[in-house]
């Protein structure tokens, strides 16, 4: 799964990387968790692509109230065609969710230790993501949330976790966005190279959101 991440790269290089301008003012974030703002790039009703913040719990557009977000932060890549709280935005509403890398715990001799997983050449990445807009029946409030879909792990992320999140390189962005039901697969087929290494257990509080949540206390893997 994917439960922590974080993105502290400039906002303007990164949407350039990404082929998109930059209309946003945010700031970096070392430990984003569930139900908090997320910066993303999607399509919007032109056909262009445009960037925008969600929050990360996705809320159906038919569900009866926006609380059940948080049970929804992340899609299985094996039914999310299927299922129907993705199956809608899985055809037509598509994102590419910013980071520089994610947490994950492992398990060992009965402790928990939490690893700080980012691409192997540094460079910020996605997240391939899925994202609705919900109107709540009694107001105008309209909610735009997102969800990030997980595939088994490859190899080396399955010495950390059984899943991951479908990363998506800066050159395969358009690829996700606009493509087909097919090219799920062929990104998750493709994964980055990552690199990972442990860090503070401190990440475990979301009120901890500081640059040396980051900082190896140990080996890289």
């Amino acid at each position: 799964m994917c439960g922590r991440f974080a993105f502290y790269s400039p906002l303007d290089a990164t949407a350039e990387l990404f082929g998109v301008e930059n209309n946003l003012d945010v700031r970096a974030r070392y430990n984003i968790a569930p139900t908090q703002d997320v910066v993303a790039v999607k399509v919007n009703m032109v056909d262009e692509t445009e960037l925008v913040t969600f929050r990360w719990g996705l809320v159906p557009s038919w569900a009866k109230g926006s609380g059940g977000g948080s049970r929804l932060i992340n899609a299985r890549s094996e039914t999310v065609a299927e299922k129907p709280s993705f199956r809608d935005a899985y055809q037509q509403r598509r994102c590419v969710i910013f980071a520089d890398g994610y947490y994950e715990w492992k398990t060992e001799g009965g402790f928990k230790t939490p690893f700080f997983i980012s691409a192997a050449d540094g460079r910020p990445f996605g997240f391939a993501g899925l994202w609705e807009s919900w109107r709540s029946p009694d107001s105008d409030r309209n909610l735009q949330t997102a969800t990030i879909i997980t595939a088994p792990a490859n190899t080396f992320l399955s010495r950390l976790h059984h899943r991951m999140p479908v990363s998506v390189e800066p050159e395969n962005a358009q690829r996700w966005l606009l493509g087909g039901v097919s090219v799920l697969g062929e990104i998750i087929a493709n994964p980055l190279q990552f690199c990972a290494w442990p860090v503070d257990h401190r990440i475990g509080n979301p009120r901890n959101d500081r640059p040396d949540l980051i900082e190896p206390k140990g080996a890289l893997i």
